[in-house]
């Protein structure tokens, strides 16, 4: 009888063992499928869909153990606007999870910095665009006064 009551305790508490590892492999199941939807819902048609890497539990099922989402971090050829746009989801995107991890600030940084190089671009075709209509005005300016006659009193 003390033999039965021991194996009894012995199965309880390897069983009691396997509940909570069940329990923590499910917690941690939820926790990659939500940090990586987060980034999928984000990231739009920047990002893939989530990938997941699994561990098999004691009862047999398979648990969500880690996990991750392409994202595209390449610029727009020849669009310094639509690479900021894409640069600004993308840093949302990589940011999105509650916690994000160190591969996440990464990716989000290196959006940034495209993101920063883009608005140089713009700010330079701008400054080009402004060069051109002042040149224009000033040889309109000078057109007409060179048309004209000026009579200079000394």
């Amino acid at each position: 009888m003390e033999m039965t009551a021991s194996v009894n305790q012995q199965l309880t508490q390897q069983l009691q063992v396997q509940q909570r590892q069940v329990q923590k492999l499910a917690s941690r199941d939820r926790e990659v499928r939500a940090h990586e939807q987060a980034h999928a819902a984000v990231g739009g048609a920047q990002t893939g869909s989530p990938s997941f890497q699994y561990t098999q539990g004691p009862n047999g099922v398979r648990y969500a153990s880690s996990g991750s989402v392409n994202i595209d971090i390449s610029a727009v050829a020849g669009d310094p606007q639509a690479t900021l746009l894409k640069m600004q989801t993308v840093a949302r995107a990589a940011t999105a999870p509650a916690q994000p991890s160190g591969q996440d600030r990464a990716v989000a940084a290196q959006a940034n910095a495209q993101a920063a190089q883009a608005r140089a671009e713009l700010v330079s075709q701008r400054q080009d665009e402004l060069a051109q209509v002042a040149g224009s005005e000033v040889k309109r300016a000078m057109g007409s006064v060179a048309g004209g006659v000026i009579d200079v009193i000394v």
